[in-house]
């Protein structure tokens, strides 16, 4: 027996002295709350109505335990506001890198809104999103997986001081023309010169520092393998320290800063992309442990991720049909 839905019966038939209104009351047949009624006189024992006149009168049976009815609706009532207010309030927790840009994190905040979903985000170096996810700490995050293996894909390259000529964060000249695509760089272009007629810049080439979303184990020995074949000093390439000094070293051109295009732009770097494109960070969306198996990451949450690491989709995601329902076009568009 539904305990509820019987007490709201027995209550409303009180409340409205017939069994027709408060079958309309509550919107439901009247023979459906007769049933109700004769039920949960049959759990309680005794009759509720008098049902031998034309006007349903309540018995003292039914008097004596009106009160406790509606103390034990009002308590139901109560613990499904407490529930709907805390669903609310609950914070889903996504972890992105750090090097995402604000203005498209604000993007997902208020994507999530839209949706009913109040949206935490949390600035994580790569082992801490896993291990995230893996306590639950993290309802998504932005995961690096190995190239072979990501859906997305960032394009790294080298930010540098900004030509002296060049207007600070302008993506177009003053004409209104795009920028010219900048040329690639070859690890093999920066190993130290020789000979007459080289500069001092030429003989002691610039380190290449790199952030802590690269200094996963996977990222530092494709790097490390791929400087050793162009040649390059030991330690040339070496970890940044704090963002802020090393952002500040690549500006005053005595560093470079292995990082993607989106962050160097939005600190008024000068950028160029590597020539060896298998050095690019593979990344994913992806859920905590408790979710798997369950409810896809939704595809709104995938493409607004994807923009604000500045990824490109690398392959289609394989998913079982309808695994997507309405994201589906979202997240085809992210996923390639």
């Amino acid at each position: 027996m539904d305990l509820l839905a019987h007490l709201e019966a027995y209550v409303a038939a009180v409340d409205e002295a017939s069994f027709t209104r408060a079958a309309d009351r509550l919107g439901i047949a009247q023979p459906l709350l007769s049933r109700r009624i004769k039920t949960l006189e049959a759990h309680f024992g005794g009759l509720l109505f008098d049902r031998s006149r034309r006007q349903v009168t309540t018995t003292e049976l039914g008097v004596l335990l009106l009160p406790y009815a509606q103390d034990v609706l009002d308590r139901a009532q109560r613990l499904r506001h407490v529930a709907r207010s805390a669903r609310e309030s609950a914070v889903c927790a996504v972890g992105v890198p750090a090097d995402c840009g604000p203005a498209a994190l604000a993007r997902v905040i208020r994507a999530g809104a839209e949706r009913g979903t109040t949206i935490g985000v949390r600035e994580l170096p790569p082992d801490e999103r896993v291990s995230g996810l893996a306590d639950g700490s993290l309802e998504y995050a932005l995961v690096r997986v190995s190239p072979e293996h990501a859906a997305l894909r960032v394009p790294l390259g080298l930010a540098s001081a900004p030509p002296a000529h060049a207007p600070e964060g302008a993506s177009r000249d003053p004409a209104g023309t795009r920028r010219r695509r900048p040329r690639p760089v070859h690890l093999e272009d920066l190993r130290p010169r020789r000979g007459r007629g080289t500069t001092r810049e030429q003989r002691v080439p610039v380190p290449i520092l790199t952030l802590a979303e690269d200094q996963v184990p996977s990222a530092q020995d494709r790097l490390g393998r791929a400087a050793a074949r162009a040649g390059l000093p030991e330690g040339l390439v070496r970890p940044a320290g704090p963002m802020a000094t090393a952002l500040a070293e690549t500006l005053a051109g005595r560093v470079t800063l292995l990082c993607a295009e989106p962050f160097a732009r939005r600190h008024g770097a000068g950028w160029a992309p590597l020539g060896d494109g298998s050095l690019h960070r593979g990344c994913d969306v992806d859920a905590a442990r408790r979710q798997q198996g369950g409810a896809d990451v939704p595809g709104w949450l995938v493409t607004l991720l994807a923009a604000a690491a500045g990824a490109a989709a690398t392959r289609p995601a394989t998913a079982p049909p309808g695994a997507m329902g309405g994201e589906a076009p979202s997240r085809l568009a992210a996923r390639g």
